[in-house]
């Protein structure tokens, strides 16, 4: 692995995130009839398969009889369990509240898994951009009114958390061997799979009207294939801990595509929330990109 690819890393998983945040934009310009659920089996479905293509005409689909299978379930299955544990919180909670839980835990039990399972010690200065981009998702989702919160409703965040953070964990250690390219293809397609049960569910019309179908492949070519290889990409060359905080940049873009394109507006609390991401990942960018420039490696036990 060259010198910059590493220092371009945190650029990959940066833009991925990015990609990310476009989700609940593109998902409130979706036909009315289209639900949650079913949006997020066909952004896997497609990605799935977009990867698929990709990885066959660039001749890396290849797997062998040591593939991990261990390994790719687990990443497969927290894929497809973020999708319903994330909508069905944010149902009981709001969006606010369930973005803050579900995204903002992510990088703490990232974290947390790492360092049991690959012996990997985050970087002090992961303690200061998770900290920092952590009070960020807080002001930024910052709810306008009180009220009794579903300790349901947060359960299943914290679960959707866990469910990133364990997929982001296993993805890496099949991405210590294999193509970003494969991985991220068979991970996706299995992940559609597991999903594919919400079509019998809930209504898929909506995927044939004019607007349906633009969303949907815009969902699964750029927000899922061309995300998660970004995604993949950087994590092949950082620690776990490093690139969940690194995707609090998807909060970060929902929001300005939030203001800018669906008109909503920003309260006080929110520009301060803005303000503590963006310091957070500037922290974690340039000291990442500060470690390598010398040559400085991850501590591990």
């Amino acid at each position: 692995m060259t010198s910059k690819t590493i220092k371009t890393a945190p650029l990959f998983v940066l833009l991925g995130a990015m990609l990310w945040g476009t989700i609940g934009t593109a998902q409130a310009f979706a036909p009315d009839i289209a639900n949650p659920l079913t949006i997020g089996a066909t952004k896997m479905a497609i990605g799935g398969f977009a990867l698929l293509v990709i990885s066959f005409f660039r001749g890396t689909l290849k797997i062998d009889k040591s593939w991990p299978i261990l390994s790719t379930m687990i990443a497969a299955i927290g894929m497809a369990a973020y999708q319903p544990l994330f909508f069905i919180a944010v149902s009981k909670i709001g969006i606010a509240i369930g973005t803050v839980v579900a995204v903002g835990s992510a990088p703490t039990i990232a974290g947390i898994l790492s360092f049991f399972v690959r012996k990997e010690r985050p970087e002090k200065i992961w303690y200061v951009a998770t900290i920092l981009a952590s009070l960020g998702c807080l002001f930024l989702f910052a709810p306008g009114s009180g009220g009794n919160v579903s300790i349901l409703g947060v359960l299943l965040a914290l679960g959707a958390g866990l469910a990133y953070a364990s997929y982001a964990l296993a993805s890496k250690q099949l991405l210590d061997k294999y193509p970003s390219d494969v991985v991220e293809a068979v991970v996706c397609s299995i992940s559609a799979i597991l999903l594919s049960p919400l079509f019998f569910i809930y209504k898929s019309t909506w995927l044939f009207e004019p607007r349906g179908i633009l969303i949907a492949l815009h969902l699964g070519l750029f927000a899922t294939a061309l995300a998660y290889l970004l995604f993949a990409r950087g994590l092949a060359s950082l620690p776990v801990a490093t690139v969940v905080t690194l995707t609090l940049a998807e909060p970060l873009t929902a929001t300005f595509l939030g203001v800018f394109l669906v008109r909503e507006r920003l309260a006080f609390s929110s520009l301060v929330g803005i303000t503590f991401i963006f310091l957070g990942l500037l922290i974690l960018s340039v000291g990442k990109k500060n470690a390598n420039n010398n040559g400085a490696k991850e501590t591990e036990f």
